[in-house]
């Protein structure tokens, strides 16, 4: 075994993470080439929970990458945006490529291994007006070109709908835990009580309004399309390509079908 590999081998191995071993195998496969490498050295840094940057060095190369832990349904999820559905609508470079997938033999976890974008983030508290406006072309250009097309059904089936459905579906399960928290279940205080009896009237109303609110979402809410679904200024990235500004959007985890407004109201 190189230096290299080695080194790779002890990164992924002191992380303690389950699928380590999987993990391993699918970066030495994808990211090594096959000459021997015995300069490294490779340095693994945690970024939040189930999240790091790896850092190797071979054959007179720094590279950089981002290793994501995940559920394997929501995997999957991400999986077929990357490969799949932006793909398919043109826009497969305006996300981080997928480099390897590694699943754990137990089926605990799907581990993705990701193109490392750097530090592009639009700055939510000084944002500049040119890369805001990259990013929100490139929104635009997804909601345009998935609105209708015929993937959105495989898109729904996979990851759901965030329209109407969606926000009368969350009034209904609302209603129903509040209304639950009742003696002898719980045994709320005085404040308790009087925030509930609150949020239950503002929910009352909202049921009522619900025909209304659906018939306006529906004529007023933009196109049935391909959504992002949490568009944080975070999970934005502008670089400068040439001359131009390329804006890629990164964590496709909520990603679903609704009106494009959605993404706006969160963006």
């Amino acid at each position: 075994m190189t230096d290299l590999r080695a080194a790779l081998r002890r990164a992924v191995s002191d992380t303690a993470e389950p699928g380590a071993a999987e993990l391993y195998h699918a970066l030495a496969e994808a990211l090594l080439d096959s000459a021997a490498e015995d300069e490294g050295p490779a340095e693994l840094e945690r970024v939040k929970s189930r999240v790091y940057r790896l850092r190797i060095a071979s054959n007179g190369r720094a590279r950089s990458f981002v290793l994501k832990r995940f559920d394997p349904w929501l995997a999957r999820r991400n999986e077929l945006v990357a490969r799949r559905w932006l793909p398919a609508i043109g826009l497969g470079e305006r996300c981080p490529r997928l480099l390897a997938t590694a699943a754990d033999r137990r089926g605990e976890c799907v581990w993705h291994v990701y193109e490392d974008l750097g530090e592009g983030a639009v700055d939510a508290v000084h944002p500049d007006p040119a890369r805001v406006r990259a990013v929100v072309d490139l929104i635009a250009e997804l909601h345009t070109r998935a609105a209708g097309h015929a993937l959105l059904p495989e898109c729904r089936h996979f990851c759901g709908d965030l329209g109407a459905p969606f926000f009368a579906a969350n009034v209904r399960d609302a209603i129903a835990v509040l209304e639950g928290l009742v003696p002898p279940r719980v045994a709320p205080t005085p404040e308790q009580g009087a925030l509930r009896g609150r949020l239950l009237l503002r929910l009352y109303r909202l049921r009522d309004e619900l025909p209304g609110r659906v018939q306006r979402l529906e004529t007023l809410g933009g196109p049935e399309t391909l959504l992002h679904g949490d568009l944080w200024t975070t999970n934005t990235f502008v670089a400068t390509t040439g001359d131009a500004l390329v804006a890629r959007l990164i964590d496709w985890d909520h990603t679903a079908v609704g009106p494009a407004s959605y993404d706006l109201s969160t963006f």
